[in-house]
């Protein structure tokens, strides 16, 4: 099993993990938790892959569940940075056409899924959603309604200036934000398969250019 680790990770009080072990204990359990699900992989399954007895993990976590409970606050890390900071968005709405903000966005959220690994934590949080309550506010409060409150103030902002239709910002940004999660669910199903994403780059290329002439001025 591939143990590399070519990033940062923190622990649940925010601090970098640096213990050697207990980086490779949270590399493999992504792995496995997002081949085998989270109930699917025990903690003889991860000490076995990592290469030390079951004793010695518990030095690090304090069970399994701590280890699921990391491994989301870092995804949680990651998907806050998908965001332009609050104060940048007077200027993005200034300088940026409405589809020129569209397709960086969809470009930011592209690069952050080609990653493997995150491929892999998205594979997790597909699993868990129906049942663990930390993957629902993940993907609820973090990926949905953040995404979607950055939205209508950048819209509210594009039609105070011009750019953009008078319609209802909030209407206006659910709608692209769960028609665009649908098609990020499709390309990320595709790469996990190891299919062409052609098709459905084509499709996100059409969403973005269909919102855009739909909602500009």
């Amino acid at each position: 099993m591939n143990q590399s680790i070519e990033k940062t990770y923190y622990d649940l009080n925010l601090c970098p993990i640096t213990s050697n072990t207990k980086l490779k204990i949270l590399v493999v359990a992504i792995e496995l938790f997002s081949k085998n699900g989270y109930s699917g992989s025990s903690i003889r399954d991860i000490t076995k892959n990592v290469g030390i007895k079951e004793s010695s993990l518990y030095k690090h976590f304090k069970n399994k569940e701590e280890i699921l409970d990391t491994i989301f606050s870092n995804f949680q890390l990651q998907t806050d940075q998908l965001l332009p900071p609050m104060e940048m968005l007077d200027q993005i709405a200034k300088t940026l056409s409405l589809k020129q903000f569209l397709e960086r966005g969809i470009e930011n959220f592209l690069t952050h899924i080609n990653d493997q690994t995150v491929q892999q934590i998205w594979r997790i949080m597909y699993i868990e959603l129906f049942r663990n309550s930390k993957a629902q506010n993940i993907y609820h409060n973090g990926i949905m309604k953040r995404t979607i409150d950055c939205l209508e103030l950048v819209f509210e902002k594009m039609i105070l200036q011009g750019k953009m239709a008078a319609i209802n910002p909030r209407t206006m940004a659910t709608e692209y934000q769960h028609a665009s999660i649908s098609l990020i669910l499709e390309y990320n199903m595709l790469l996990n398969e190891g299919r062409s994403t052609d098709e459905v780059m084509e499709k996100i290329k059409n969403h973005v250019e269909f919102f855009s002439l739909l909602a500009s001025k």
